[in-house]
């Protein structure tokens, strides 16, 4: 069997998968393991900044700490567009309404470009102020300041291939992204030490044993690095090629959603419909994201080795809970499709099943994580202190991983339902009025270690929430596709 065919077996594209009909492992197996791919390779832009940044210096590791949740809640105030785009080109699907699932298709892309402008403009201006009023200490305010100015002024494309990635999934092709995400990642991995060190005192070249190289090309160049600056450009080029590459793929329409530019011209009474989707979608997102930053004022009110174990948790953690969120996704398109269809028990079938498997693996991550705390945290950093104290974090957290399964798993399913205000409420519950003041209160009377408890907590809280609600059945109700327009 050649590679192709071995790759083939492991990895299908919508057409070999019947979401509305049939088992329920196989498919939500075949749609989830691309998008488990596709959020690691994500993630691996964090945790390149991250190892290559704990190198450069434990100032700049703490820079990116205050940088990561802004770059967060910009992205999840925009986010809502391409969750209302997936889940009405997933129900359009469903219900074999091609036309219509690519005038979605295109009016999200025009709307979330414009959208993603805006945000961009008003996040480059707001940067110092933002990250000021977190609470970032002097010497750590300019590094997150240029970096996320960096960000800020490329979030068109940041976003740009988010929806990319939200639209092929509502279609059903979650191998796609998958496979733009991993030459933009390999690009990222690249660009990062050399934009980075420059080609004076780069660690790589040591790692590597090519330090003759390294001595070569600094000498024709003189280039001696951007630092934290330079981390934020890689991931911005290579996050730019990656959107250029998705758009491309979808005006071809050669796999996928396709969309046409002749129904990119704003439509604004379509508008109104992603935003009845998309608004409630935007602050579940946005409530997650703020949920960092406020929380992240909390961190900063202890030294800067608490700061910078705080980063490397939340990356950790987004590592960790990348299968329980790209099967909240798979289930989130099955569920649309489902409704689509007009197979509401179906779609329940998914989330039980999702929510049952998440529980059990995840339970079994995070108790294998409480034997490698400590080697994990000094992936990223050799602070002694910083070990010391991500470990603990760690500790806390780790045996309450699969309850985020079981949260996440029912809210894919509300927003597959165009139920998004739920999954927004059920965050805003668990993130807003349980974890941030339990972290605030705990943290006056145990330090630091108060704030690691608010994590169990909300998160065995966030599952029984989520699991209550989701019995209601109220989801079943959920049907928000509607005729597109005629063509001009």
């Amino acid at each position: 069997m050649s590679l192709l065919d071995r790759l083939g077996s492991v990895f299908k594209g919508p057409e070999e998968l019947n979401l509305t009909s049939g088992g329920i492992g196989k498919p939500l197996f075949f749609l989830s393991l691309p998008i488990v791919i596709t959020n690691l390779l994500q993630t691996a832009y964090n945790l390149a900044d991250t190892f290559w940044l704990g190198q450069y210096s434990t100032e700049a590791l703490a820079a990116i700490s205050f940088g990561f949740p802004m770059v967060f809640l910009l992205i999840s105030l925009g986010m809502g567009l391409s969750v209302a785009g997936s889940v009405l080109v997933a129900q359009h699907v469903g219900a074999g309404e091609e036309e219509e699932a690519e005038y979605a298709a295109s009016q999200t892309v025009s709307f979330a470009t414009i959208g993603s402008v805006i945000l961009g403009t008003v996040g480059f201006l707001a940067v110092g102020p933002f990250i000021r009023f977190l609470g970032a200490s002097p010497d750590v305010l300019p590094l997150a300041t240029s970096y996320m100015q960096v960000i800020a002024a490329g979030l068109p494309f940041m976003f740009g291939f988010f929806v990319f990635i939200a639209l092929m999934r509502g279609y059903g092709d979650t191998v796609t992204p998958m496979l733009v995400m991993f030459g933009s990642v390999v690009l990222n991995i690249a660009l990062d030490p050399i934009l980075i060190f420059g080609f004076d005192g780069n660690p790589l070249f040591g790692m590597l044993g090519l330090q003759d190289l390294q001595a070569t090309l600094f000498a024709m160049t003189g280039y001696t690095g951007s630092g934290i600056t330079g981390a934020a450009v890689a991931t911005i080029f290579s996050r730019a090629l990656a959107f250029l590459v998705g758009i491309a793929v979808m005006i071809e329409g050669v796999r996928g959603v396709r969309i046409r530019p002749s129904q990119m011209r704003p439509d604004f009474t379509y508008l109104r419909r992603l935003l009845d989707i998309g608004i409630p979608a935007s602050v579940e997102g946005t409530g997650r994201a703020l949920s960092v930053n406020l929380l992240l004022i909390v961190v900063g009110m202890f030294p800067t080795t608490v700061v910078a174990a705080y980063g490397i948790g939340v990356r950790v953690f987004s590592v960790i809970f990348l299968p329980a969120i790209a099967v909240a996704r798979g289930v989130e398109t099955m569920t649309g499709q489902n409704i689509g269809a007009g197979e509401p028990d179906r779609a329940g079938l998914a989330a039980d099943f999702a929510a049952k498997w998440t529980l059990i693996i995840l339970t079994g991550v995070g108790l294998a994580t409480l034997l490698f705390t400590r080697p994990i945290v000094a992936i990223f950093t050799n602070d002694p202190e910083v070990i010391r104290v991500g470990a603990d974090f760690l500790s806390y957290v780790a045996p309450t991983f699969g309850f985020i399964g079981v949260m996440r798993s029912y809210s894919g399913s509300f927003r597959g339902a165009g139920k998004t205000l739920v999954a927004a409420a059920i965050s805003v519950i668990m993130l807003g009025l349980i974890r941030i003041p339990v972290a605030y209160v705990a943290s006056l009377s145990y330090g630091s270690t108060g704030i690691w408890m608010a994590f169990p907590i909300s998160n065995v809280a966030g599952a029984l929430i989520a699991y209550a609600w989701y019995r209601r059945g109220s989801w079943r109700t959920g049907s928000v596709r509607r005729p597109a327009p005629a063509d001009d």
